[in-house]
């Protein structure tokens, strides 16, 4: 697809058929697109297209009539003209390079959108960044953010999202096609931005839990969100974000949601880690990939590497890759509570 809008004919093809992937697959059929999704559990996907319902990460949510589940590669792209990739951050890189070296469509040519959150842990790049790298040339893409859980958007309750797009043509066709009476599209031109929120949230969203998992209350909890999007609107303008990005759904309704909602893994993760239990062990228990924790890592090496002060993202760092015990992170970071509140981003 270059400068002509995707043929109505067309379909859209999801790759990654998790919690998310499909919620989002589901929600484009729900507003008139024939979709198809694929994943790489073949078996899971066959089963999905069976029973019409994803069983283990949706149940609740029934397949529109023009959505199907295609366990093929191939068949799942043929008539795709545009590609959205919801995979963890590990594994968007080798996604896009699938699309380059083994597709039936020519891919410069498909809209390519994402779900994708966080920054590549060899890399420190964000998504559209690796996609500068494994497709140069590509015109048309988009990342999809917000405050968004995949269990009420597959229940079709209502709910609101951010569409950050490489240009206005296929930004607006990517918030029609998502847009239906109970779920807003909203445009933005701040991808930095926007993957910046998505990237940070989760690791902030880690330290929520912990907090309250510690007991501490509501007012500690508000403080922690307060000055992580601090920290995170300082690593953003660093990255070459817009401020006002970070007000926005992308970055605070995004950050709060993810902090404060028992349906956040992250935050479980948090919870779990406050009550003694280890990564390994709270990951079993969760049973889904849990962001935050390698995004940690990431966002605190490239905080360090542009010398930008995120001092919870290093505590929840440093509890999550270096052993330090949560109540000598809480401590640590409780002791440093000193300076004035402004309504700018310095420390």
């Amino acid at each position: 697809m270059s400068e002509h809008m995707m043929n109505s004919k067309e379909s859209i093809a999801v790759i990654g058929a998790g919690s998310w992937g499909t919620a989002l697959a589901i929600q484009l059929a729900r507003a008139g697109s024939n979709v198809t999704l694929w994943g790489r559990d073949s078996t899971a996907l066959a089963q999905m297209r069976d029973e019409r319902i994803n069983r283990r990460y949706l149940p609740d949510a029934a397949f529109p009539s023009t959505l199907s589940a295609e366990p093929d590669w191939h068949r799942a792209l043929s008539d795709a003209g545009m590609v959205l990739i919801s995979v963890p951050s590990h594994g968007f890189r080798p996604v896009l390079q699938k699309l380059k070296e083994d597709s039936p469509i020519d891919i410069t040519q498909a809209g390519l959108c994402w779900a994708t959150k966080g920054l590549e842990m060899s890399t420190g790049l964000l998504p559209h960044q690796v996609l500068h790298e494994v497709l140069p040339n590509h015109q048309n893409y988009a990342v999809l953010s917000g405050p968004t859980f995949a269990k009420e958007v597959g229940l079709d309750l209502p709910t609101a999202i951010t569409v950050a797009a490489s240009n206005d043509v296929f930004g607006s066709l990517l918030c029609d096609r998502l847009a239906s009476e109970r779920f807003m599209a909203y445009s933005s031109t701040d991808i930095i931005g926007v993957e910046v929120g998505g990237a940070v949230k989760n690791v902030l969203a880690i330290g929520a839990g912990m907090s309250d998992g510690l007991g501490f209350g509501a007012n500690a909890r508000v403080a922690l969100i307060n000055r992580g999007l601090r920290e995170l609107t300082r690593l953003g303008m660093a990255m070459g974000a817009q401020q006002e990005t970070f007000m926005g759904l992308a970055g605070m309704g995004d950050l709060v949601l993810t902090c404060t909602d028992n349906l956040s893994r992250n935050r479980r993760m948090g919870m779990a880690l406050a009550s003694g239990a280890t990564v390994d062990e709270a990951a079993k228990e969760i049973q889904q990939v849990v962001e935050g924790v390698p995004a940690a890592q990431a966002v605190y090496e490239k905080a360090s590497a542009l010398h930008v002060s995120m001092p919870i993202v290093e505590q929840i760092f440093q509890v999550l890759h270096q052993g330090k015990p949560v109540q000598s992170a809480v401590r640590d970071l409780l002791a440093r509570g000193r300076g004035q509140d402004t309504a700018g981003v310095s420390p």
